[in-house]
């Protein structure tokens, strides 16, 4: 991959949920160490602790998540993405959400519920070449 990408993200991580599952999951599928995310912990609602991490990946580091991304993500996910890019852009970047659990089990899906927040960022100086350069990315084959 050539371009130039950093990549955002961010998990919220609840008292009864295990980090260190969290943190697991990520050196397992992503190879992102623990060392690489900030821990910020709030009060929730009930005034239970929730932990927030947030992670960000630049140079090399960003493009190993990206290339792991694509390459776990089920065909037919990546392809209602790349369809969907109109809607998942914001400026130059592109936001997905995977789900938590299933990433705590090994895989890569796209969920809504208490997801894993990606924002995915390359420098796109014309708009009208935003779908088209984050197609180009979704759709490399990595050997």
């Amino acid at each position: 991959m050539e371009k130039r990408l950093e990549v955002d993200i961010q998990v919220i991580v609840h008292a009864t949920e295990d980090i260190q599952k969290i943190f697991g999951a990520f050196k397992k599928v992503f190879d992102v160490d623990k060392e690489e995310f900030s821990e910020n912990i709030v009060e929730g609602h009930f005034e239970n602790p929730i932990t927030i991490l947030s992670c960000k990946l630049k140079k090399k580091s960003s493009q190993g998540f990206v290339k792991a991304l694509i390459s776990k993500i089920p065909k037919d996910e990546l392809e209602l993405i790349i369809e969907d890019l109109q809607n998942r852009c914001d400026g130059s970047a592109l936001h997905l959400r995977i789900s938590k659990q299933s990433l705590v089990r090994g895989l890569v899906r796209l969920g809504d519920t208490d997801p894993v927040k990606l924002r995915i960022y390359t420098p796109v100086y014309i708009e009208k070449d935003l779908i088209k350069t984050y197609s180009e990315i979704l759709s490399q084959e990595f050997g």
